[in-house]
Formats: C-alpha cells, structure tokens, sequence
C-alpha cells in the first residue's frame, strides 16, 4: 500500500511539473522569440563592415524592440554608411499571429508577418506581397554556441516568390562580461 502510494505521489508531482511548464510556455507570447533576446553583434570580416543589434521586450513585455546599426566601408565607388533601424514586433490583439513594423534612417517602412520555422529553429520575417514595389523576408535561424543566422532577401516587384540573397551572416551574443 505504501509503494502504490508513492507510484501514485511521484505521479502526480511529474505531471504537475508538466503542466506547469506547459503552462507557463504557453502563457510566454515570446517563446519563440526567447534566442534572439539579448545584444548581437556580426561575425563579419572588418573589411565587410560591423554591425551589432539588440533584442529586448519593452512597455511591459507587450513588444519586442530591435535596434540595429551598421556600419558599411566605401567600395566600389560607393563612400562609407551608416545605416540604423528600428522593428517593434507585435502580437495581433486576440490572436497568436505576430507582426513588425521596420523603419530605417533610408526611409523605409516595412510591415512583416512573422511565422516560426520547422521545429522551432528559427524566425522568418516576410513582407507583404500585395503591396508595390519589392518584396522582403529576414529569416533568423538558431546556432550553435549561442550564434544565429541571419539573411536578408529581397524580390523584385512582380515577382514576390523569386528571392534572392542580398545579405547574409552570423551574428554571435555579445559577452556580458567586463
């Protein structure tokens, strides 16, 4: 009696524990989110330029705000630039979709859908295809090491699948240590 008792009591402590973690993942609107939350900065060769980004929950958790700066060196004719911008990514009241806004000091605007990939490896982020001009998708996917991927690309109007790359590179999570 006393061992089934505890069978039993072991039981129920596993599947409380369970639950609880169930619940609180589902409770987490940025679970999916949670490896890209921090400072980033790129692993690219200087000579390519540099550029760092951060990701952080702001007014209460109820978005998350990405800032972004490169810095580009003259090439090709073209002089050095520094390019910033700002995405506030956003959870459609009432529902589990996510949406951002991007701005940049080029003066783009830019409104993305953003879909979790296969086995939660990642983040795509995807213009609208019915609006004029290009399309866009930033596809973020996880690293090892605590590394992630990073690609940009772009598709000409009229042509809204037909991505191609016009960026791409790994970013690393800056250090925490002094």
């Amino acid at each position: 009696m006393a061992r089934r008792t505890r069978t039993w009591c072991a039981a129920v402590i596993l599947l409380s524990a369970w639950t609880a973690a169930s619940v609180r993942a589902e409770d987490d609107p940025w679970a999916d989110f949670r490896f890209l939350i921090g400072s980033w900065v790129s692993e690219a060769r200087p000579e390519e330029g540099s550029g760092s980004f951060t990701f952080e929950p702001d007014l209460g958790g109820k978005i998350l705000v990405r800032r972004n700066i490169a810095n580009l060196p003259a090439a090709k004719g073209r002089p050095a630039a520094k390019h910033e911008d700002l995405m506030i990514v956003y959870r459609e009241p009432g529902g589990k979709a996510y949406q951002a806004s991007y701005f940049d000091n080029e003066g783009h605007i830019i409104q993305y859908s953003v879909s979790v990939l296969p086995d939660k490896k990642g983040l795509v982020f995807v213009s609208n295809p019915d609006r004029p001009g290009p399309r866009f998708r930033l596809t973020y996917t996880k690293g090892e090491q605590d590394k992630v991927a990073v690609k940009f690309e772009i598709a000409p109007p009229g042509k809204v699948d037909q991505f191609k790359t016009y960026l791409e590179g790994t970013v690393r999570r800056k250090s925490t240590s002094k």
